[in-house]
């Protein structure tokens, strides 16, 4: 199916990240945008990776439930270090506690994404990981970052796109558009696979 023909499919996003959003429109997507409401706590014994395939999939089933023939969209994003997961700080001091923490260090930017053609009764499920490493940052350079506000909306407190965020980032191992928050190749695959 062609750019043209995908920009035409009935498409929700079960987010209301701007990036996310950013992102279908840089690859000619047309679609409309619902943010699902749904309790991101860990349960007990779960892998990082089964998380984030739970909560894209509890995004969308929640969307799902207020449409029918559409094709619905979810996703999330979380950055690990080690085995814990660092989501968006509370406040100024774990932001600056995280950044500290992956500072010299390599993290993994995982994204689970949930596919759901009402239309074909097709399900589809995949992730993306990606590997980052920060160089060593100076504590001025965090507490500046810190202060600018930018990074409290952002997994792992840091965003590499439109942001200062960018120059903590050394090297990328995988997809870059994966730690914007959403894999395009990989969404784009799973689009023209859900339609088949």
């Amino acid at each position: 199916m062609s750019l043209l023909e995908l920009s035409k499919l009935p498409l929700v996003l079960a987010s209301n990240s701007p990036r996310r959003k950013h992102l279908l429109s840089v690859i000619g997507l047309k679609f409309e945008s619902v943010s699902p409401d749904v309790d991101e706590t860990p349960i007990k014994n779960e892998t990082p990776l089964k998380f984030a395939q739970r909560i894209a999939k509890e995004k969308n089933e929640i969307v799902s439930s207020k449409f029918t023939n559409k094709i619905i969209l979810s996703a999330d994003t979380i950055v690990v270090l080690g085995n814990k997961i660092l989501n968006k700080p509370k406040d100024k001091v774990e932001a600056s506690k995280m950044l500290k923490s992956l500072s010299g260090k390599t993290h993994k930017v995982i994204t689970a994404i949930t596919l759901n053609n009402q239309i074909k009764k097709k399900i589809l499920r995949d992730h993306e990981i990606t590997k980052v490493t920060f160089r060593k940052l100076q504590l001025s350079e965090i507490e500046e970052y810190v202060e600018g506000g930018t990074c409290m909306d952002k997994a792992g407190s840091y965003g590499i796109q439109e942001d200062f965020g960018a120059v903590f980032v050394e090297n990328v191992n995988g997809c870059y558009y994966n730690i914007m928050g959403l894999p395009l190749t990989k969404t784009y695959q799973m689009l023209q696979e859900t339609i088949k």
